[in-house]
């Protein structure tokens, strides 16, 4: 079977799972994920499962990824922010989705491996920072000192501080909370009077490392 029609059997799945955002949707029908796997791997891009990537990292199951972005309620108008690049391919279903799209990867081989898988795929509205996911953008450009949006890609055993601070009013940051195995995908949204979070089901992501 044909990747394209692999894709869309797995944006019908993702539909059924309870995914109801058609722009996440879309986004999901129009990015490879045969692109951002590693190619021995290249025949399962489309099951709904996690897969190995380089340095012992994972590129996320399809479904949790959906259901981040539909907690994101991502507008084309926003500027997002991504801790952990991975793979890419997060990176590319936001760069559909939003304006501007910053991604900060730990590890510089991974970051540079994705930015050329990015701009091979012709994506030109994603900067990317090499560091300290925990920080934010910093010391990076374009100078960007707050978001619309912000999604963490491992989990963190509090939501880090230096990322609520970087989040505009009225903006949703949707992180894995947790220590251990098991983690709880927390949802904070900034409010004039301060932060509401609220929790939204188990999830299991590689630990967000800060240095």
């Amino acid at each position: 079977m044909r990747f394209e029609d692999q894709r869309e059997l797995l944006v019908k799945d993702l539909a059924k799972s309870g995914i109801t955002d058609q722009r996440v949707l879309a986004a999901f029908s129009k990015v490879p994920r045969e692109a951002y796997v590693l190619p021995q791997y290249a025949d399962y891009a489309y099951r709904n499962q996690p897969l190995p990537i380089e340095h012992a990292q994972t590129i996320s199951q399809p479904l949790m990824i959906a259901i981040m972005l539909q907690y994101m309620e991502l507008q084309e108008t926003d500027t997002v922010l991504e801790i952990g690049t991975g793979s890419g391919y997060q990176s590319a279903l936001l760069a559909e989705l939003a304006q501007e799209v910053c991604s900060i990867e730990r590890l510089e081989e991974l970051s540079l491996k994705a930015q050329g898988t990015l701009r091979e795929q012709g994506y030109k509205n994603i900067h990317f920072r090499i560091g300290d996911g925990a920080q934010g953008w910093q010391k990076a450009f374009p100078p960007f000192t707050e978001f619309d949006k912000i999604v963490v890609s491992a989990a963190a055993s509090e939501i880090p501080l230096r990322l609520q601070e970087q989040l505009k009013e009225g903006g949703i940051l949707v992180i894995p909370v947790g220590q251990g195995p098991y983690q709880v995908l927390s949802k904070v949204q900034r409010k004039a009077d301060g932060f509401e979070i609220t929790q939204h089901g188990g999830c299991t992501f590689v630990p967000l490392i800060t240095q």
